[in-house]
């Protein structure tokens, strides 16, 4: 079933240049886009299918720096100032909010890597609040149990992902930049070895930048240039009930199950971590590099069935750029969301929450994260293909940092200095081993 997204109109003929061409219309294309338009460049977005409507609005819109690998940490901490900066300069709402992100555990083993992370954070100039036993319960009465402790960090927050991605894209057209729904890029022309133009189904556009935000279909879109870049997409499922009477925590984090207040009332429910994975000829292509993250959740990651196939985002097959390819038989990827894993979040919620037995299950979905090896995005340009930049891996906690990734991209296609270092995100790490080097969050 399909997730809540505000739908946008759009024009359906893209022009016949532009200075840069960006593929894919998810919150990091659309925030790239965006910074570019800013800058005075001519952009254009194109998207096979809707705004938004993969992976940008079904996941949970935390906004977090709490629990970040330290080499995303800077970009969460730019994005939540610009979550909020782009609200004042363009007027659209994105239902961003520093709510503060509200964490629970009866863990001592839990608790102490939250301090852990407490001390670190304060070197990086973020606050959070370790919780007492007596300040978690007080904070957490919902539950109605006592809990050993837990964290609150007050500056982070959460945004909309029924609204965020359209709110953008709609600021961008503001600004002059152009947006194509239902308009998939094919593939990338070159010139001398450099990109000079995107291929569409609606005909090619000509430039000399592409940025491929293409979420869970950049992997396969790369190998159409002969570029190896390894991704595992996990199926992970989503429920949203009801508004209830009593008023719960805009956010609520266990080990077991996760709460999110959305802005009509209702709650989205979550297992972290949890997901499936499907098995497809990527994955198999691709498995050596995935094994160190999966003996590290091996304890939430489980195998899955069909549905990556049946998405066709994870073929190892070569199109033609005259004829429809995958993209154009999948608009969107919408996979069926694990019967099991929507059973289990809604019990477990219930027992945590008991305010949520008068809830009914509005509706259930699912969403292919895109995860690189080491769990953290690849920005930049693409050594093998220049006038490429990629923006894809974002490892399934790319909503909140999608205005932060957004502008680094803006940064590097204008030779602008960094709003933060891109080293850690270069694309060209993927060669390299990962064991001992896979985000822990």
């Amino acid at each position: 079933m399909l997730q809540p997204l505000r739908l946008i109109e759009t024009s359906p003929n893209p022009p016949a240049s532009a200075d840069v061409v960006v593929i894919g219309g998810g919150i990091v294309g659309v925030f790239s886009a965006y910074y570019l338009a800013r800058r005075g460049l001519s952009v254009v977005v194109v998207e096979k299918g809707r705004i938004g409507a993969e992976q940008s609005s079904r996941n949970w819109g935390w906004c977090r720096q709490q629990n970040r690998d330290a080499r995303e940490l800077p970009m969460a901490t730019k994005s939540l100032e610009l979550w909020e900066q782009f609200a004042a300069d363009s007027g659209e709402d994105t239902g961003f909010r520093r709510c503060g992100l509200f964490y629970l555990s009866n863990d001592e083993a839990e608790l102490s890597r939250w301090s852990s992370w407490r001390d670190f954070a304060k070197t990086a100039g973020v606050t959070t609040h370790m919780l007492s036993a007596r300040e978690a319960t007080e904070r957490g009465h919902a539950t109605g149990r006592a809990w050993k402790g837990g964290v609150f960090s007050p500056s982070d927050g959460t945004a909309d992902p029924a609204q965020a991605a359209p709110a953008v894209a709609t600021a961008l057209m503001k600004l002059g930049g152009s947006i194509h729904q239902h308009c998939a890029a094919r593939g990338i022309e070159l010139q001398g070895g450099r990109v000079c133009g995107v291929v569409t189904e609606a005909g090619t556009i000509k430039t000399g930048t592409a940025v491929l935000a293409g979420g869970a279909w950049a992997s396969s879109f790369c190998r159409q240039l002969g570029v190896r870049f390894p991704l595992a997409t996990v199926r992970q499922s989503i429920i949203r009930v009801s508004p209830v009477a009593q008023r719960l925590p805009d956010t609520l984090h266990t080990a077991r199950v996760s709460a999110t207040r959305r802005s009509d009332g209702s709650y989205t429910l979550a297992i972290s971590g949890r997901g499936r994975v499907d098995v497809t000829p990527q994955l198999l292509r691709f498995a050596p590099q995935f094994l160190p993250m999966f003996a590290k959740r091996w304890r939430n990651i489980f195998p899955g069935g069909l549905e990556g196939i049946r998405g066709g985002h994870e073929t190892l097959a070569r199109w033609r750029l005259d004829a429809p390819t995958p993209m154009e038989r999948v608009r969107i990827l919408d996979p069926k969301p694990d019967p099991s894993a929507v059973r289990q979040t809604y019990s477990r919620a219930v027992e945590l929450l008991p305010a949520l037995r008068e809830a009914s299950i509005a509706n259930a979905w699912a969403g292919f994260a895109d995860s690189t090896p080491d769990g953290v995005p690849g920005i930049g340009e693409v050594p093998e293909v220049p006038g490429l930049i990629l923006a894809a891996g974002f490892s399934g906690h790319g909503f909140g940092i999608g205005p932060g990734s957004g502008h680094l991209v803006a940064d590097l296609v204008t030779g602008a200095a960094p709003i933060f270092d891109p080293a850690p995100y270069r694309p060209g790490r993927f060669s390299e081993s990962v064991w001992g080097k896979v985000a822990d969050f």
